[in-house]
């Protein structure tokens, strides 16, 4: 056996031990080896093998599988390939995704030359991400969960003269399925906060049950964004963004904040002021600091009695208020809106289902329209929210989507700009698996979220389409044609409720076309509600 197949090998059976079930491939020469043993490892039952012609695609969908419960790695050939896969790798750092990269080079002797397709891939990634050289003649190191990233050095021969076999060498080590997500911390004894100040409870990104939990037992308002894992039973309110602009927000004494809050404006601004104590669990990802003064930091959080129940009355009367407003204002438009749009998908997510969001517009107008689900039903929402990017989604939903068996149904939302981001993620080899997958692109021809920001400002209507709306005239069904994907454009709610309720299995796109040139106006007068 050469020297460079017995190393491929030798890393796939790390991988298999570290209970990796899923092998992304982009194709290239120099990680030929490591294709052939991944390719090898799947025909023996042990990994499940995908291939993807765009390095960005691939580290997206094993983003997204791994996101979905099944860890995966990533492999790569040398040179520009490696840093293709640059922005999944910083997404998994930053939301704390134990994904595994694995990343073919040149042998040792070239490192510092100008040999063909050789830069200096140790440390590419930057110092947020381990990295391990590993060559041939030495041990491979046992695979960690975390995110790690392993640089191989392959020499000539790259092809193998025989096929492995791993069945026999990893009798009874054969991975199980699992999540590497922060939902299984749990409430213990460690700290108790005392009842008192006018306290809410703050459930960023991968927050998890125990925000809920908190929250429950202390009578608190809960303020859970909806990839928190949070947005469940009574104390979770719909329209808390809206509601940090009122006097109730003013009377807030101590914040409690658990994962990853990413998403308002509101919430950032309740944060930094100095008159109220900051309370939070330790960070996710890979800064221990954050964006924010923080009073104490608490290994996990408890408290010993209930507070008095009129401060969450209080909330709660509010938040019914303003969403009976909201819906009002909605429905009273003529035309077919973005926050609609969020609302349908959210109502039509089924017990057991997943939901994946884009940035920028559809993840903020899914939070004001999701509904508090039911505790237990296992409703799943996630997002890329560690550096929040629009690169890479439709990968993302589509790992999510085949890494997560047990869900009842995954259905993607997402911008037009985003869709197109990632239009890649749609080509899939004919014998590629295919999930079951709704994508739903709120159409509005460029950049929205602009024209809600500084930048959408009146004084400069003469240069922002330019500069930010960006709009593309992209004919999405004709893009999904020649992916041989089914395409359906809907204009009405009737007709994207019916969509939605009518999934015809595989992957498919249900396009939305919604207004933009109203957006601004639209989100000032939603801003305006009061309670």
């Amino acid at each position: 056996m050469n020297p460079s197949t017995e190393l491929a090998r030798a890393v796939v059976t790390a991988l298999v031990e570290a209970g990796v079930r899923e092998v992304v491939v982009a194709p290239g020469s120099r990680n030929a080896p490591l294709s052939f043993a991944c390719f090898d490892a799947a025909d023996d039952g042990l990994l499940r093998l995908h291939t993807r012609i765009d390095e960005r695609s691939a580290g997206f969908l094993a983003l997204g599988l791994t996101r979905g419960g099944s860890r995966a790695a990533v492999a790569c050939t040398s040179g520009t390939g490696v840093a293709n896969l640059h922005p999944a790798v910083l997404e998994a750092a930053h939301a704390g995704v134990g994904l595994v990269v694995v990343t073919a080079d040149r042998p040792e002797r070239l490192r510092g030359t100008n040999a063909n397709q050789t830069t200096d891939q140790l440390g590419i990634f930057g110092p947020l991400v381990p990295t391990v050289a590993v060559s041939a003649g030495a041990a491979v190191p046992a695979v960690g969960e975390g995110l790690v990233h392993l640089n191989v050095h392959l020499d000539e021969p790259l092809v193998p003269d025989d096929r492995a076999s791993f069945s026999a060498q990893l009798l009874g080590k054969a991975p199980t399925r699992r999540g590497f997500g922060w939902f299984s911390q749990q409430l213990n004894d460690d700290a108790r906060l005392p009842i008192g100040p006018r306290t809410v409870v703050v459930a960023g990104d991968d927050a998890g049950p125990p925000a809920r939990v908190l929250a429950e037992r202390a009578n608190w308002p809960l303020l859970a964004e909806p990839t928190s894992g949070s947005r469940t039973g009574e104390n979770a309110l719909r329209c808390y963004r809206l509601l940090l602009a009122t006097d109730l927000a003013a009377q807030v004494e101590r914040v409690v904040v658990l994962g990853h809050p990413t998403l308002s404006r509101p919430v950032s601004r309740l944060l930094a002021r100095e008159d109220v104590v900051v309370v939070a669990a330790p960070a996710l990802g890979v800064w221990a600091e954050r964006p924010f003064r923080v009073d104490a930091v608490l290994e996990s959080i408890e408290v010993d009695e209930a507070d008095d129940p009129a401060w969450l009355d209080a909330w709660r009367e509010a938040d019914r208020s303003v969403a009976r407003q909201l819906d009002g204002l909605l429905a009273a438009e003529a035309d077919l809106t973005p926050y609609e749009v969020a609302g349908a998908v959210a109502r039509a997510l089924p017990a057991g289902g997943q939901l994946v969001v884009g940035a920028s517009s559809p993840i903020r107008d899914l939070d004001l329209m999701v509904p508090r689900y039911d505790v237990g039903a296992r409703r799943k929402v996630i997002a890329n929210r560690g550096l929040s990017g629009i690169d890479g989604v439709v990968s993302t939903a589509i790992g999510a989507a085949l890494g997560r068996e047990s869900s009842s149904r995954t259905i993607a939302l997402m911008g037009d700009v985003t869709f197109l981001h990632d239009a890649n993620g749609l080509v899939l080899g004919p014998h590629e698996p295919r999930p079951d997958l709704m994508v739903v692109v709120v159409n509005d021809d460029g950049g929205s979220i602009f024209a809600m920001l500084e930048q959408g400002d009146e004084q400069y209507a003469d240069r922002f389409d330019t500069l930010f709306g960006t709009p593309h005239g992209v004919d999405l069904a004709g893009l999904c044609a020649a992916t041989r994907t089914p395409h359906w454009r809907v204009e009405s709610l009737p007709e994207l409720e019916h969509a939605l309720a009518q999934p015809n299995g595989g992957i498919e796109v249900v396009e939305v076309r919604v207004r933009r040139d109203n957006r601004r106006e639209l989100d000032a007068r939603i801003r305006a509600l009061r309670p």
